[in-house]
């Protein structure tokens, strides 16, 4: 008699192993297959792993993430911020509501907070409520806009800074000065860092050269090729690593949208160039770096 074969039993799937499928050419993957409500260290470490690859990540079919969990998500990549002036949800004030049916619809390339010392590393998104259609979401990897450049004009932009600044007035007035090229602290690898929201002016150059080249910045960082627009699906999360990428909210909806977002405090924007000296007006030649992009007024 021939002895019977031993049953074949099934590998165990590893807990950080996720249906991961990238969203564009350029940057962004959506991950399925994990509740961001109950993460092991293993799935984290995971996710972590896959950010600094993708840059923008997205969590479908995460009806089950509380703000309790939204806020512990959050809090595995660092502190966790408290928005100066944005809504919060009512008992947490770690969530920033986002309701942009009632104001302030972002419709702008930006980077979060960028006008802040140390803007955040990451943001987190849940999106509860979507119209049924409009209101996507663009991102442009600012890696490849840096590395697109031509190699002189990579050269012009050592050293340099840029000013980010929030006017709202009559009272408040943030800014910060970061490096136009910034190094990202755990890859080592180089990206653009201006966007047409908060950016000012670079003080190394005198305000018409500031404007030309910040323009040229803009446009070039905002080409379809860096970048990825997704559709949302109510319930599902964004997680984006804010030090290397930009993003615009599309406003091209009128029905209700409404989400959640928790945003990890940030680090020092650093370069390995020192910055050059700022430019000095000469006699009375008028100079106005204050104004925001060039807009009148500032």
């Amino acid at each position: 008699m021939t002895p019977s074969a031993p049953a074949q039993t099934a590998a165990p799937v590893p807990s950080d192993a996720f249906d991961i499928r990238r969203v564009s050419g350029a940057l962004g993957a959506e991950v399925r297959g994990i509740d961001l409500d109950d993460l092991s260290d293993a799935q984290f470490d995971r996710i972590h792993e896959l950010l600094l690859e993708h840059l923008v990540l997205f969590f479908p079919d995460q009806e089950r993430l509380t703000p309790e969990g939204h806020i512990a998500f959050g809090r595995r990549f660092g502190e966790v911020e408290v928005h100066p002036f944005l809504p919060k949800l009512e008992g947490h004030p770690e969530i920033t509501v986002i309701q942009p049916d009632k104001g302030g619809k972002a419709d702008e390339w930006h980077i979060d907070v960028s006008f802040s010392p140390s803007p955040p590393i990451a943001s987190i998104l849940h999106l509860i409520d979507t119209p049924s259609a409009g209101g996507d979401t663009m991102w442009s990897n600012q890696y490849r806009a840096y590395e697109t450049l031509s190699e002189p004009f990579k050269e012009m932009l050592e050293g340099l800074t840029a000013v980010h600044v929030l006017k709202i007035p009559p009272v408040v007035e943030m800014s910060a000065e970061h490096p136009v090229v910034r190094v990202h602290p755990v890859t080592g690898r180089k990206s653009l860092y201006v966007t047409r929201m908060w950016t000012s002016h670079i003080p190394q150059l005198t305000r018409q050269e500031s404007d030309a080249v910040l323009q040229h910045l803009f446009e070039h960082s905002e080409q379809p090729a860096f970048t990825l627009r997704y559709r949302w699906d109510p319930h599902t999360v964004a997680l984006w690593d804010n030090r290397v990428t930009q993003h615009i909210a599309i406003n091209d909806y009128q029905e209700h949208r409404r989400g959640q977002r928790v945003t990890v405090n940030g680090d020092l924007p650093s370069s390995d160039t020192p910055p050059r000296p700022e430019y000095r007006r000469k006699g009375d030649e008028r100079y106005y770096p204050r104004r925001i992009n060039a807009k009148v007024g500032y």
